[in-house]
């Protein structure tokens, strides 16, 4: 029977990333087994996930996926000795509007799995007030459970002992508190996180981090203050019809967000995948079915993409007889051209006429509910899916036919309404799941 645990906090950017690794490697250096999940559309932490434990990460979303969706993801975790459920944004943080079965708030797993909650606070700029935002989230939803709190980043021994008292006083446990330690600092850029493949000195910063978590924290309380947890038989799986039989993927620094649920559940269906370099000027495999672009960091590697014949003309020649779909920066590589940050345009593919620039970035983020309107790999017209948006890039031109009608969390329609032309198509959202 494992122990389940949610780390969370009061907001993003607190440390619940590098708290969760730490934990997961220390853990792990014990001889324990662990695994770990992500909470909400997140495409990089469950790659930081599997190098601190070994074991492939997954994300669970209460917006986009159903309960029987999340039950067979979290099974996966049958065999470890702990589960740990990393949160995104802050506990409470969801949309306003209810989708499948939830809101997107790391408090909705929580409460669905029941496992207690473990807060990251940083108390910078206040002591006591810390205590009253711990109580606060610890009251403000019956069903969400707080195990207790590790502080991160406390300024000196006395600010410790001032924001510790008033949590004890609260009955809120406190089981670490961490000094502020600029060498575990994880790298980032404007989508989050640098992509843990590209950190080739990400295991020894892991490393560190458990070291100096394991110094602070009391690992042993932490672990007891977790839930035992023996999942229920999920009903169903994740409902993903693949986009093929032998799907040829684009993998790189350039293409790497791709949910790993949705990459498993097209095998799990039957389907071959097959991976190409763009970056390494590979085109897609000429014995698959279709081709796959997923987003990441094109407009980082314009002009590489630009230069790299071999796979523009490899694409072209694939998506003249075959379909070709692309997702946020893989639509953008599909489209015409793309200006990158610095005002400098670069010719993308042209099997789209979308255009964008990253020269005035804008940023569109939320949760996606699409209903096709043209068919697109692995789905038909009347489809509904839903996925997540987040990209920086402002569209100059998106001319073709619409793929789909687009609405956000609230309802409203919104004009990232992808495109189709000829065998190719394109989406700003990162697919999750299928509305069964």
């Amino acid at each position: 029977m494992a122990a389940g645990l949610v780390i969370s906090a009061p907001a993003s950017g607190v440390g619940k990333t590098t708290l969760t690794l730490a934990l997961a490697r220390a853990w792990r250096n014990s001889g324990l087994r662990v695994q770990c999940f992500k909470s909400g559309p997140d495409y990089i932490d469950p790659a930081f996930h599997a190098a601190a434990t070994g074991r492939a990460s997954v994300n669970v979303d209460s917006w986009a996926m159903d309960r029987g969706t999340i039950s067979h993801l979290v099974s996966r975790g049958t065999d470890a000795d702990v589960v740990l459920a990393e949160g995104s944004m802050g506990l409470f943080d969801g949309v306003a509007a209810r989708g499948v079965c939830g809101t997107g708030a790391t408090a909705d797993i929580a409460e669905m799995l029941d496992w207690p909650v473990l807060l990251v606070i940083d108390p910078s700029g206040q002591a006591q007030t810390a205590a009253a935002i711990a109580a606060g989230l610890r009251d403000y939803r019956p069903g969400v459970r707080l195990a207790g709190v590790v502080l991160n980043r406390v300024a000196s021994p006395r600010h410790e002992a001032l924001v510790r008292r008033a949590l004890l006083d609260a009955g809120i446990a406190v089981f670490g508190a961490l000094p502020r330690h600029a060498e575990i600092s994880l790298p980032k850029r404007h989508l989050g996180l640098v992509q843990a493949e590209e950190q080739a000195e990400i295991g020894k910063l892991i490393d560190e981090a458990a070291r100096f978590v394991a110094e602070h924290v009391d690992l042993d309380a932490v672990l007891q203050s977790a839930a035992s947890w023996s999942p229920q038989p999920a009903a169903s799986g994740v409902n993903a019809t693949p986009p093929g039989q032998r799907i040829a993927l684009a993998r790189d620094a350039a293409f790497s967000f791709v949910y790993p649920h949705m990459l498993e559940a097209w095998r799990a269906a039957g389907a071959e995948i097959s991976t190409f370099s763009p970056l390494a000027d590979e085109g897609p495999d000429p014995g698959a079915d279709v081709c796959w672009l997923p987003g990441g960091y094109p407009e980082l590697q314009a002009g590489k993409i630009a230069a790299n014949a071999r796979f523009r003309s490899g694409l072209r020649a694939f998506a003249a007889t075959r379909p070709v779909h692309g997702e946020c920066g893989g639509y953008m590589v599909l489209g015409t051209a793309l200006t990158d940050a610095d005002g400098i345009r670069h010719e993308m593919t042209g099997l789209l006429g979308l255009e964008t620039s990253f020269a005035k970035r804008r940023m569109h983020l939320g949760y996606r509910l699409a209903e096709l309107t043209a068919p697109m790999p692995g789905h038909q017209a009347g489809a509904r899916l839903r996925g997540h948006e987040f990209h920086y890039s402002t569209i100059l031109a998106q001319p073709d036919t619409p793929l789909a009608v687009v609405h956000d969390a609230t309802g409203a329609v919104i004009t990232e309404t992808g495109s189709r032309r000829g065998q190719a198509t394109g989406t700003f959202f990162h697919l999750i799941a299928e509305d069964r």
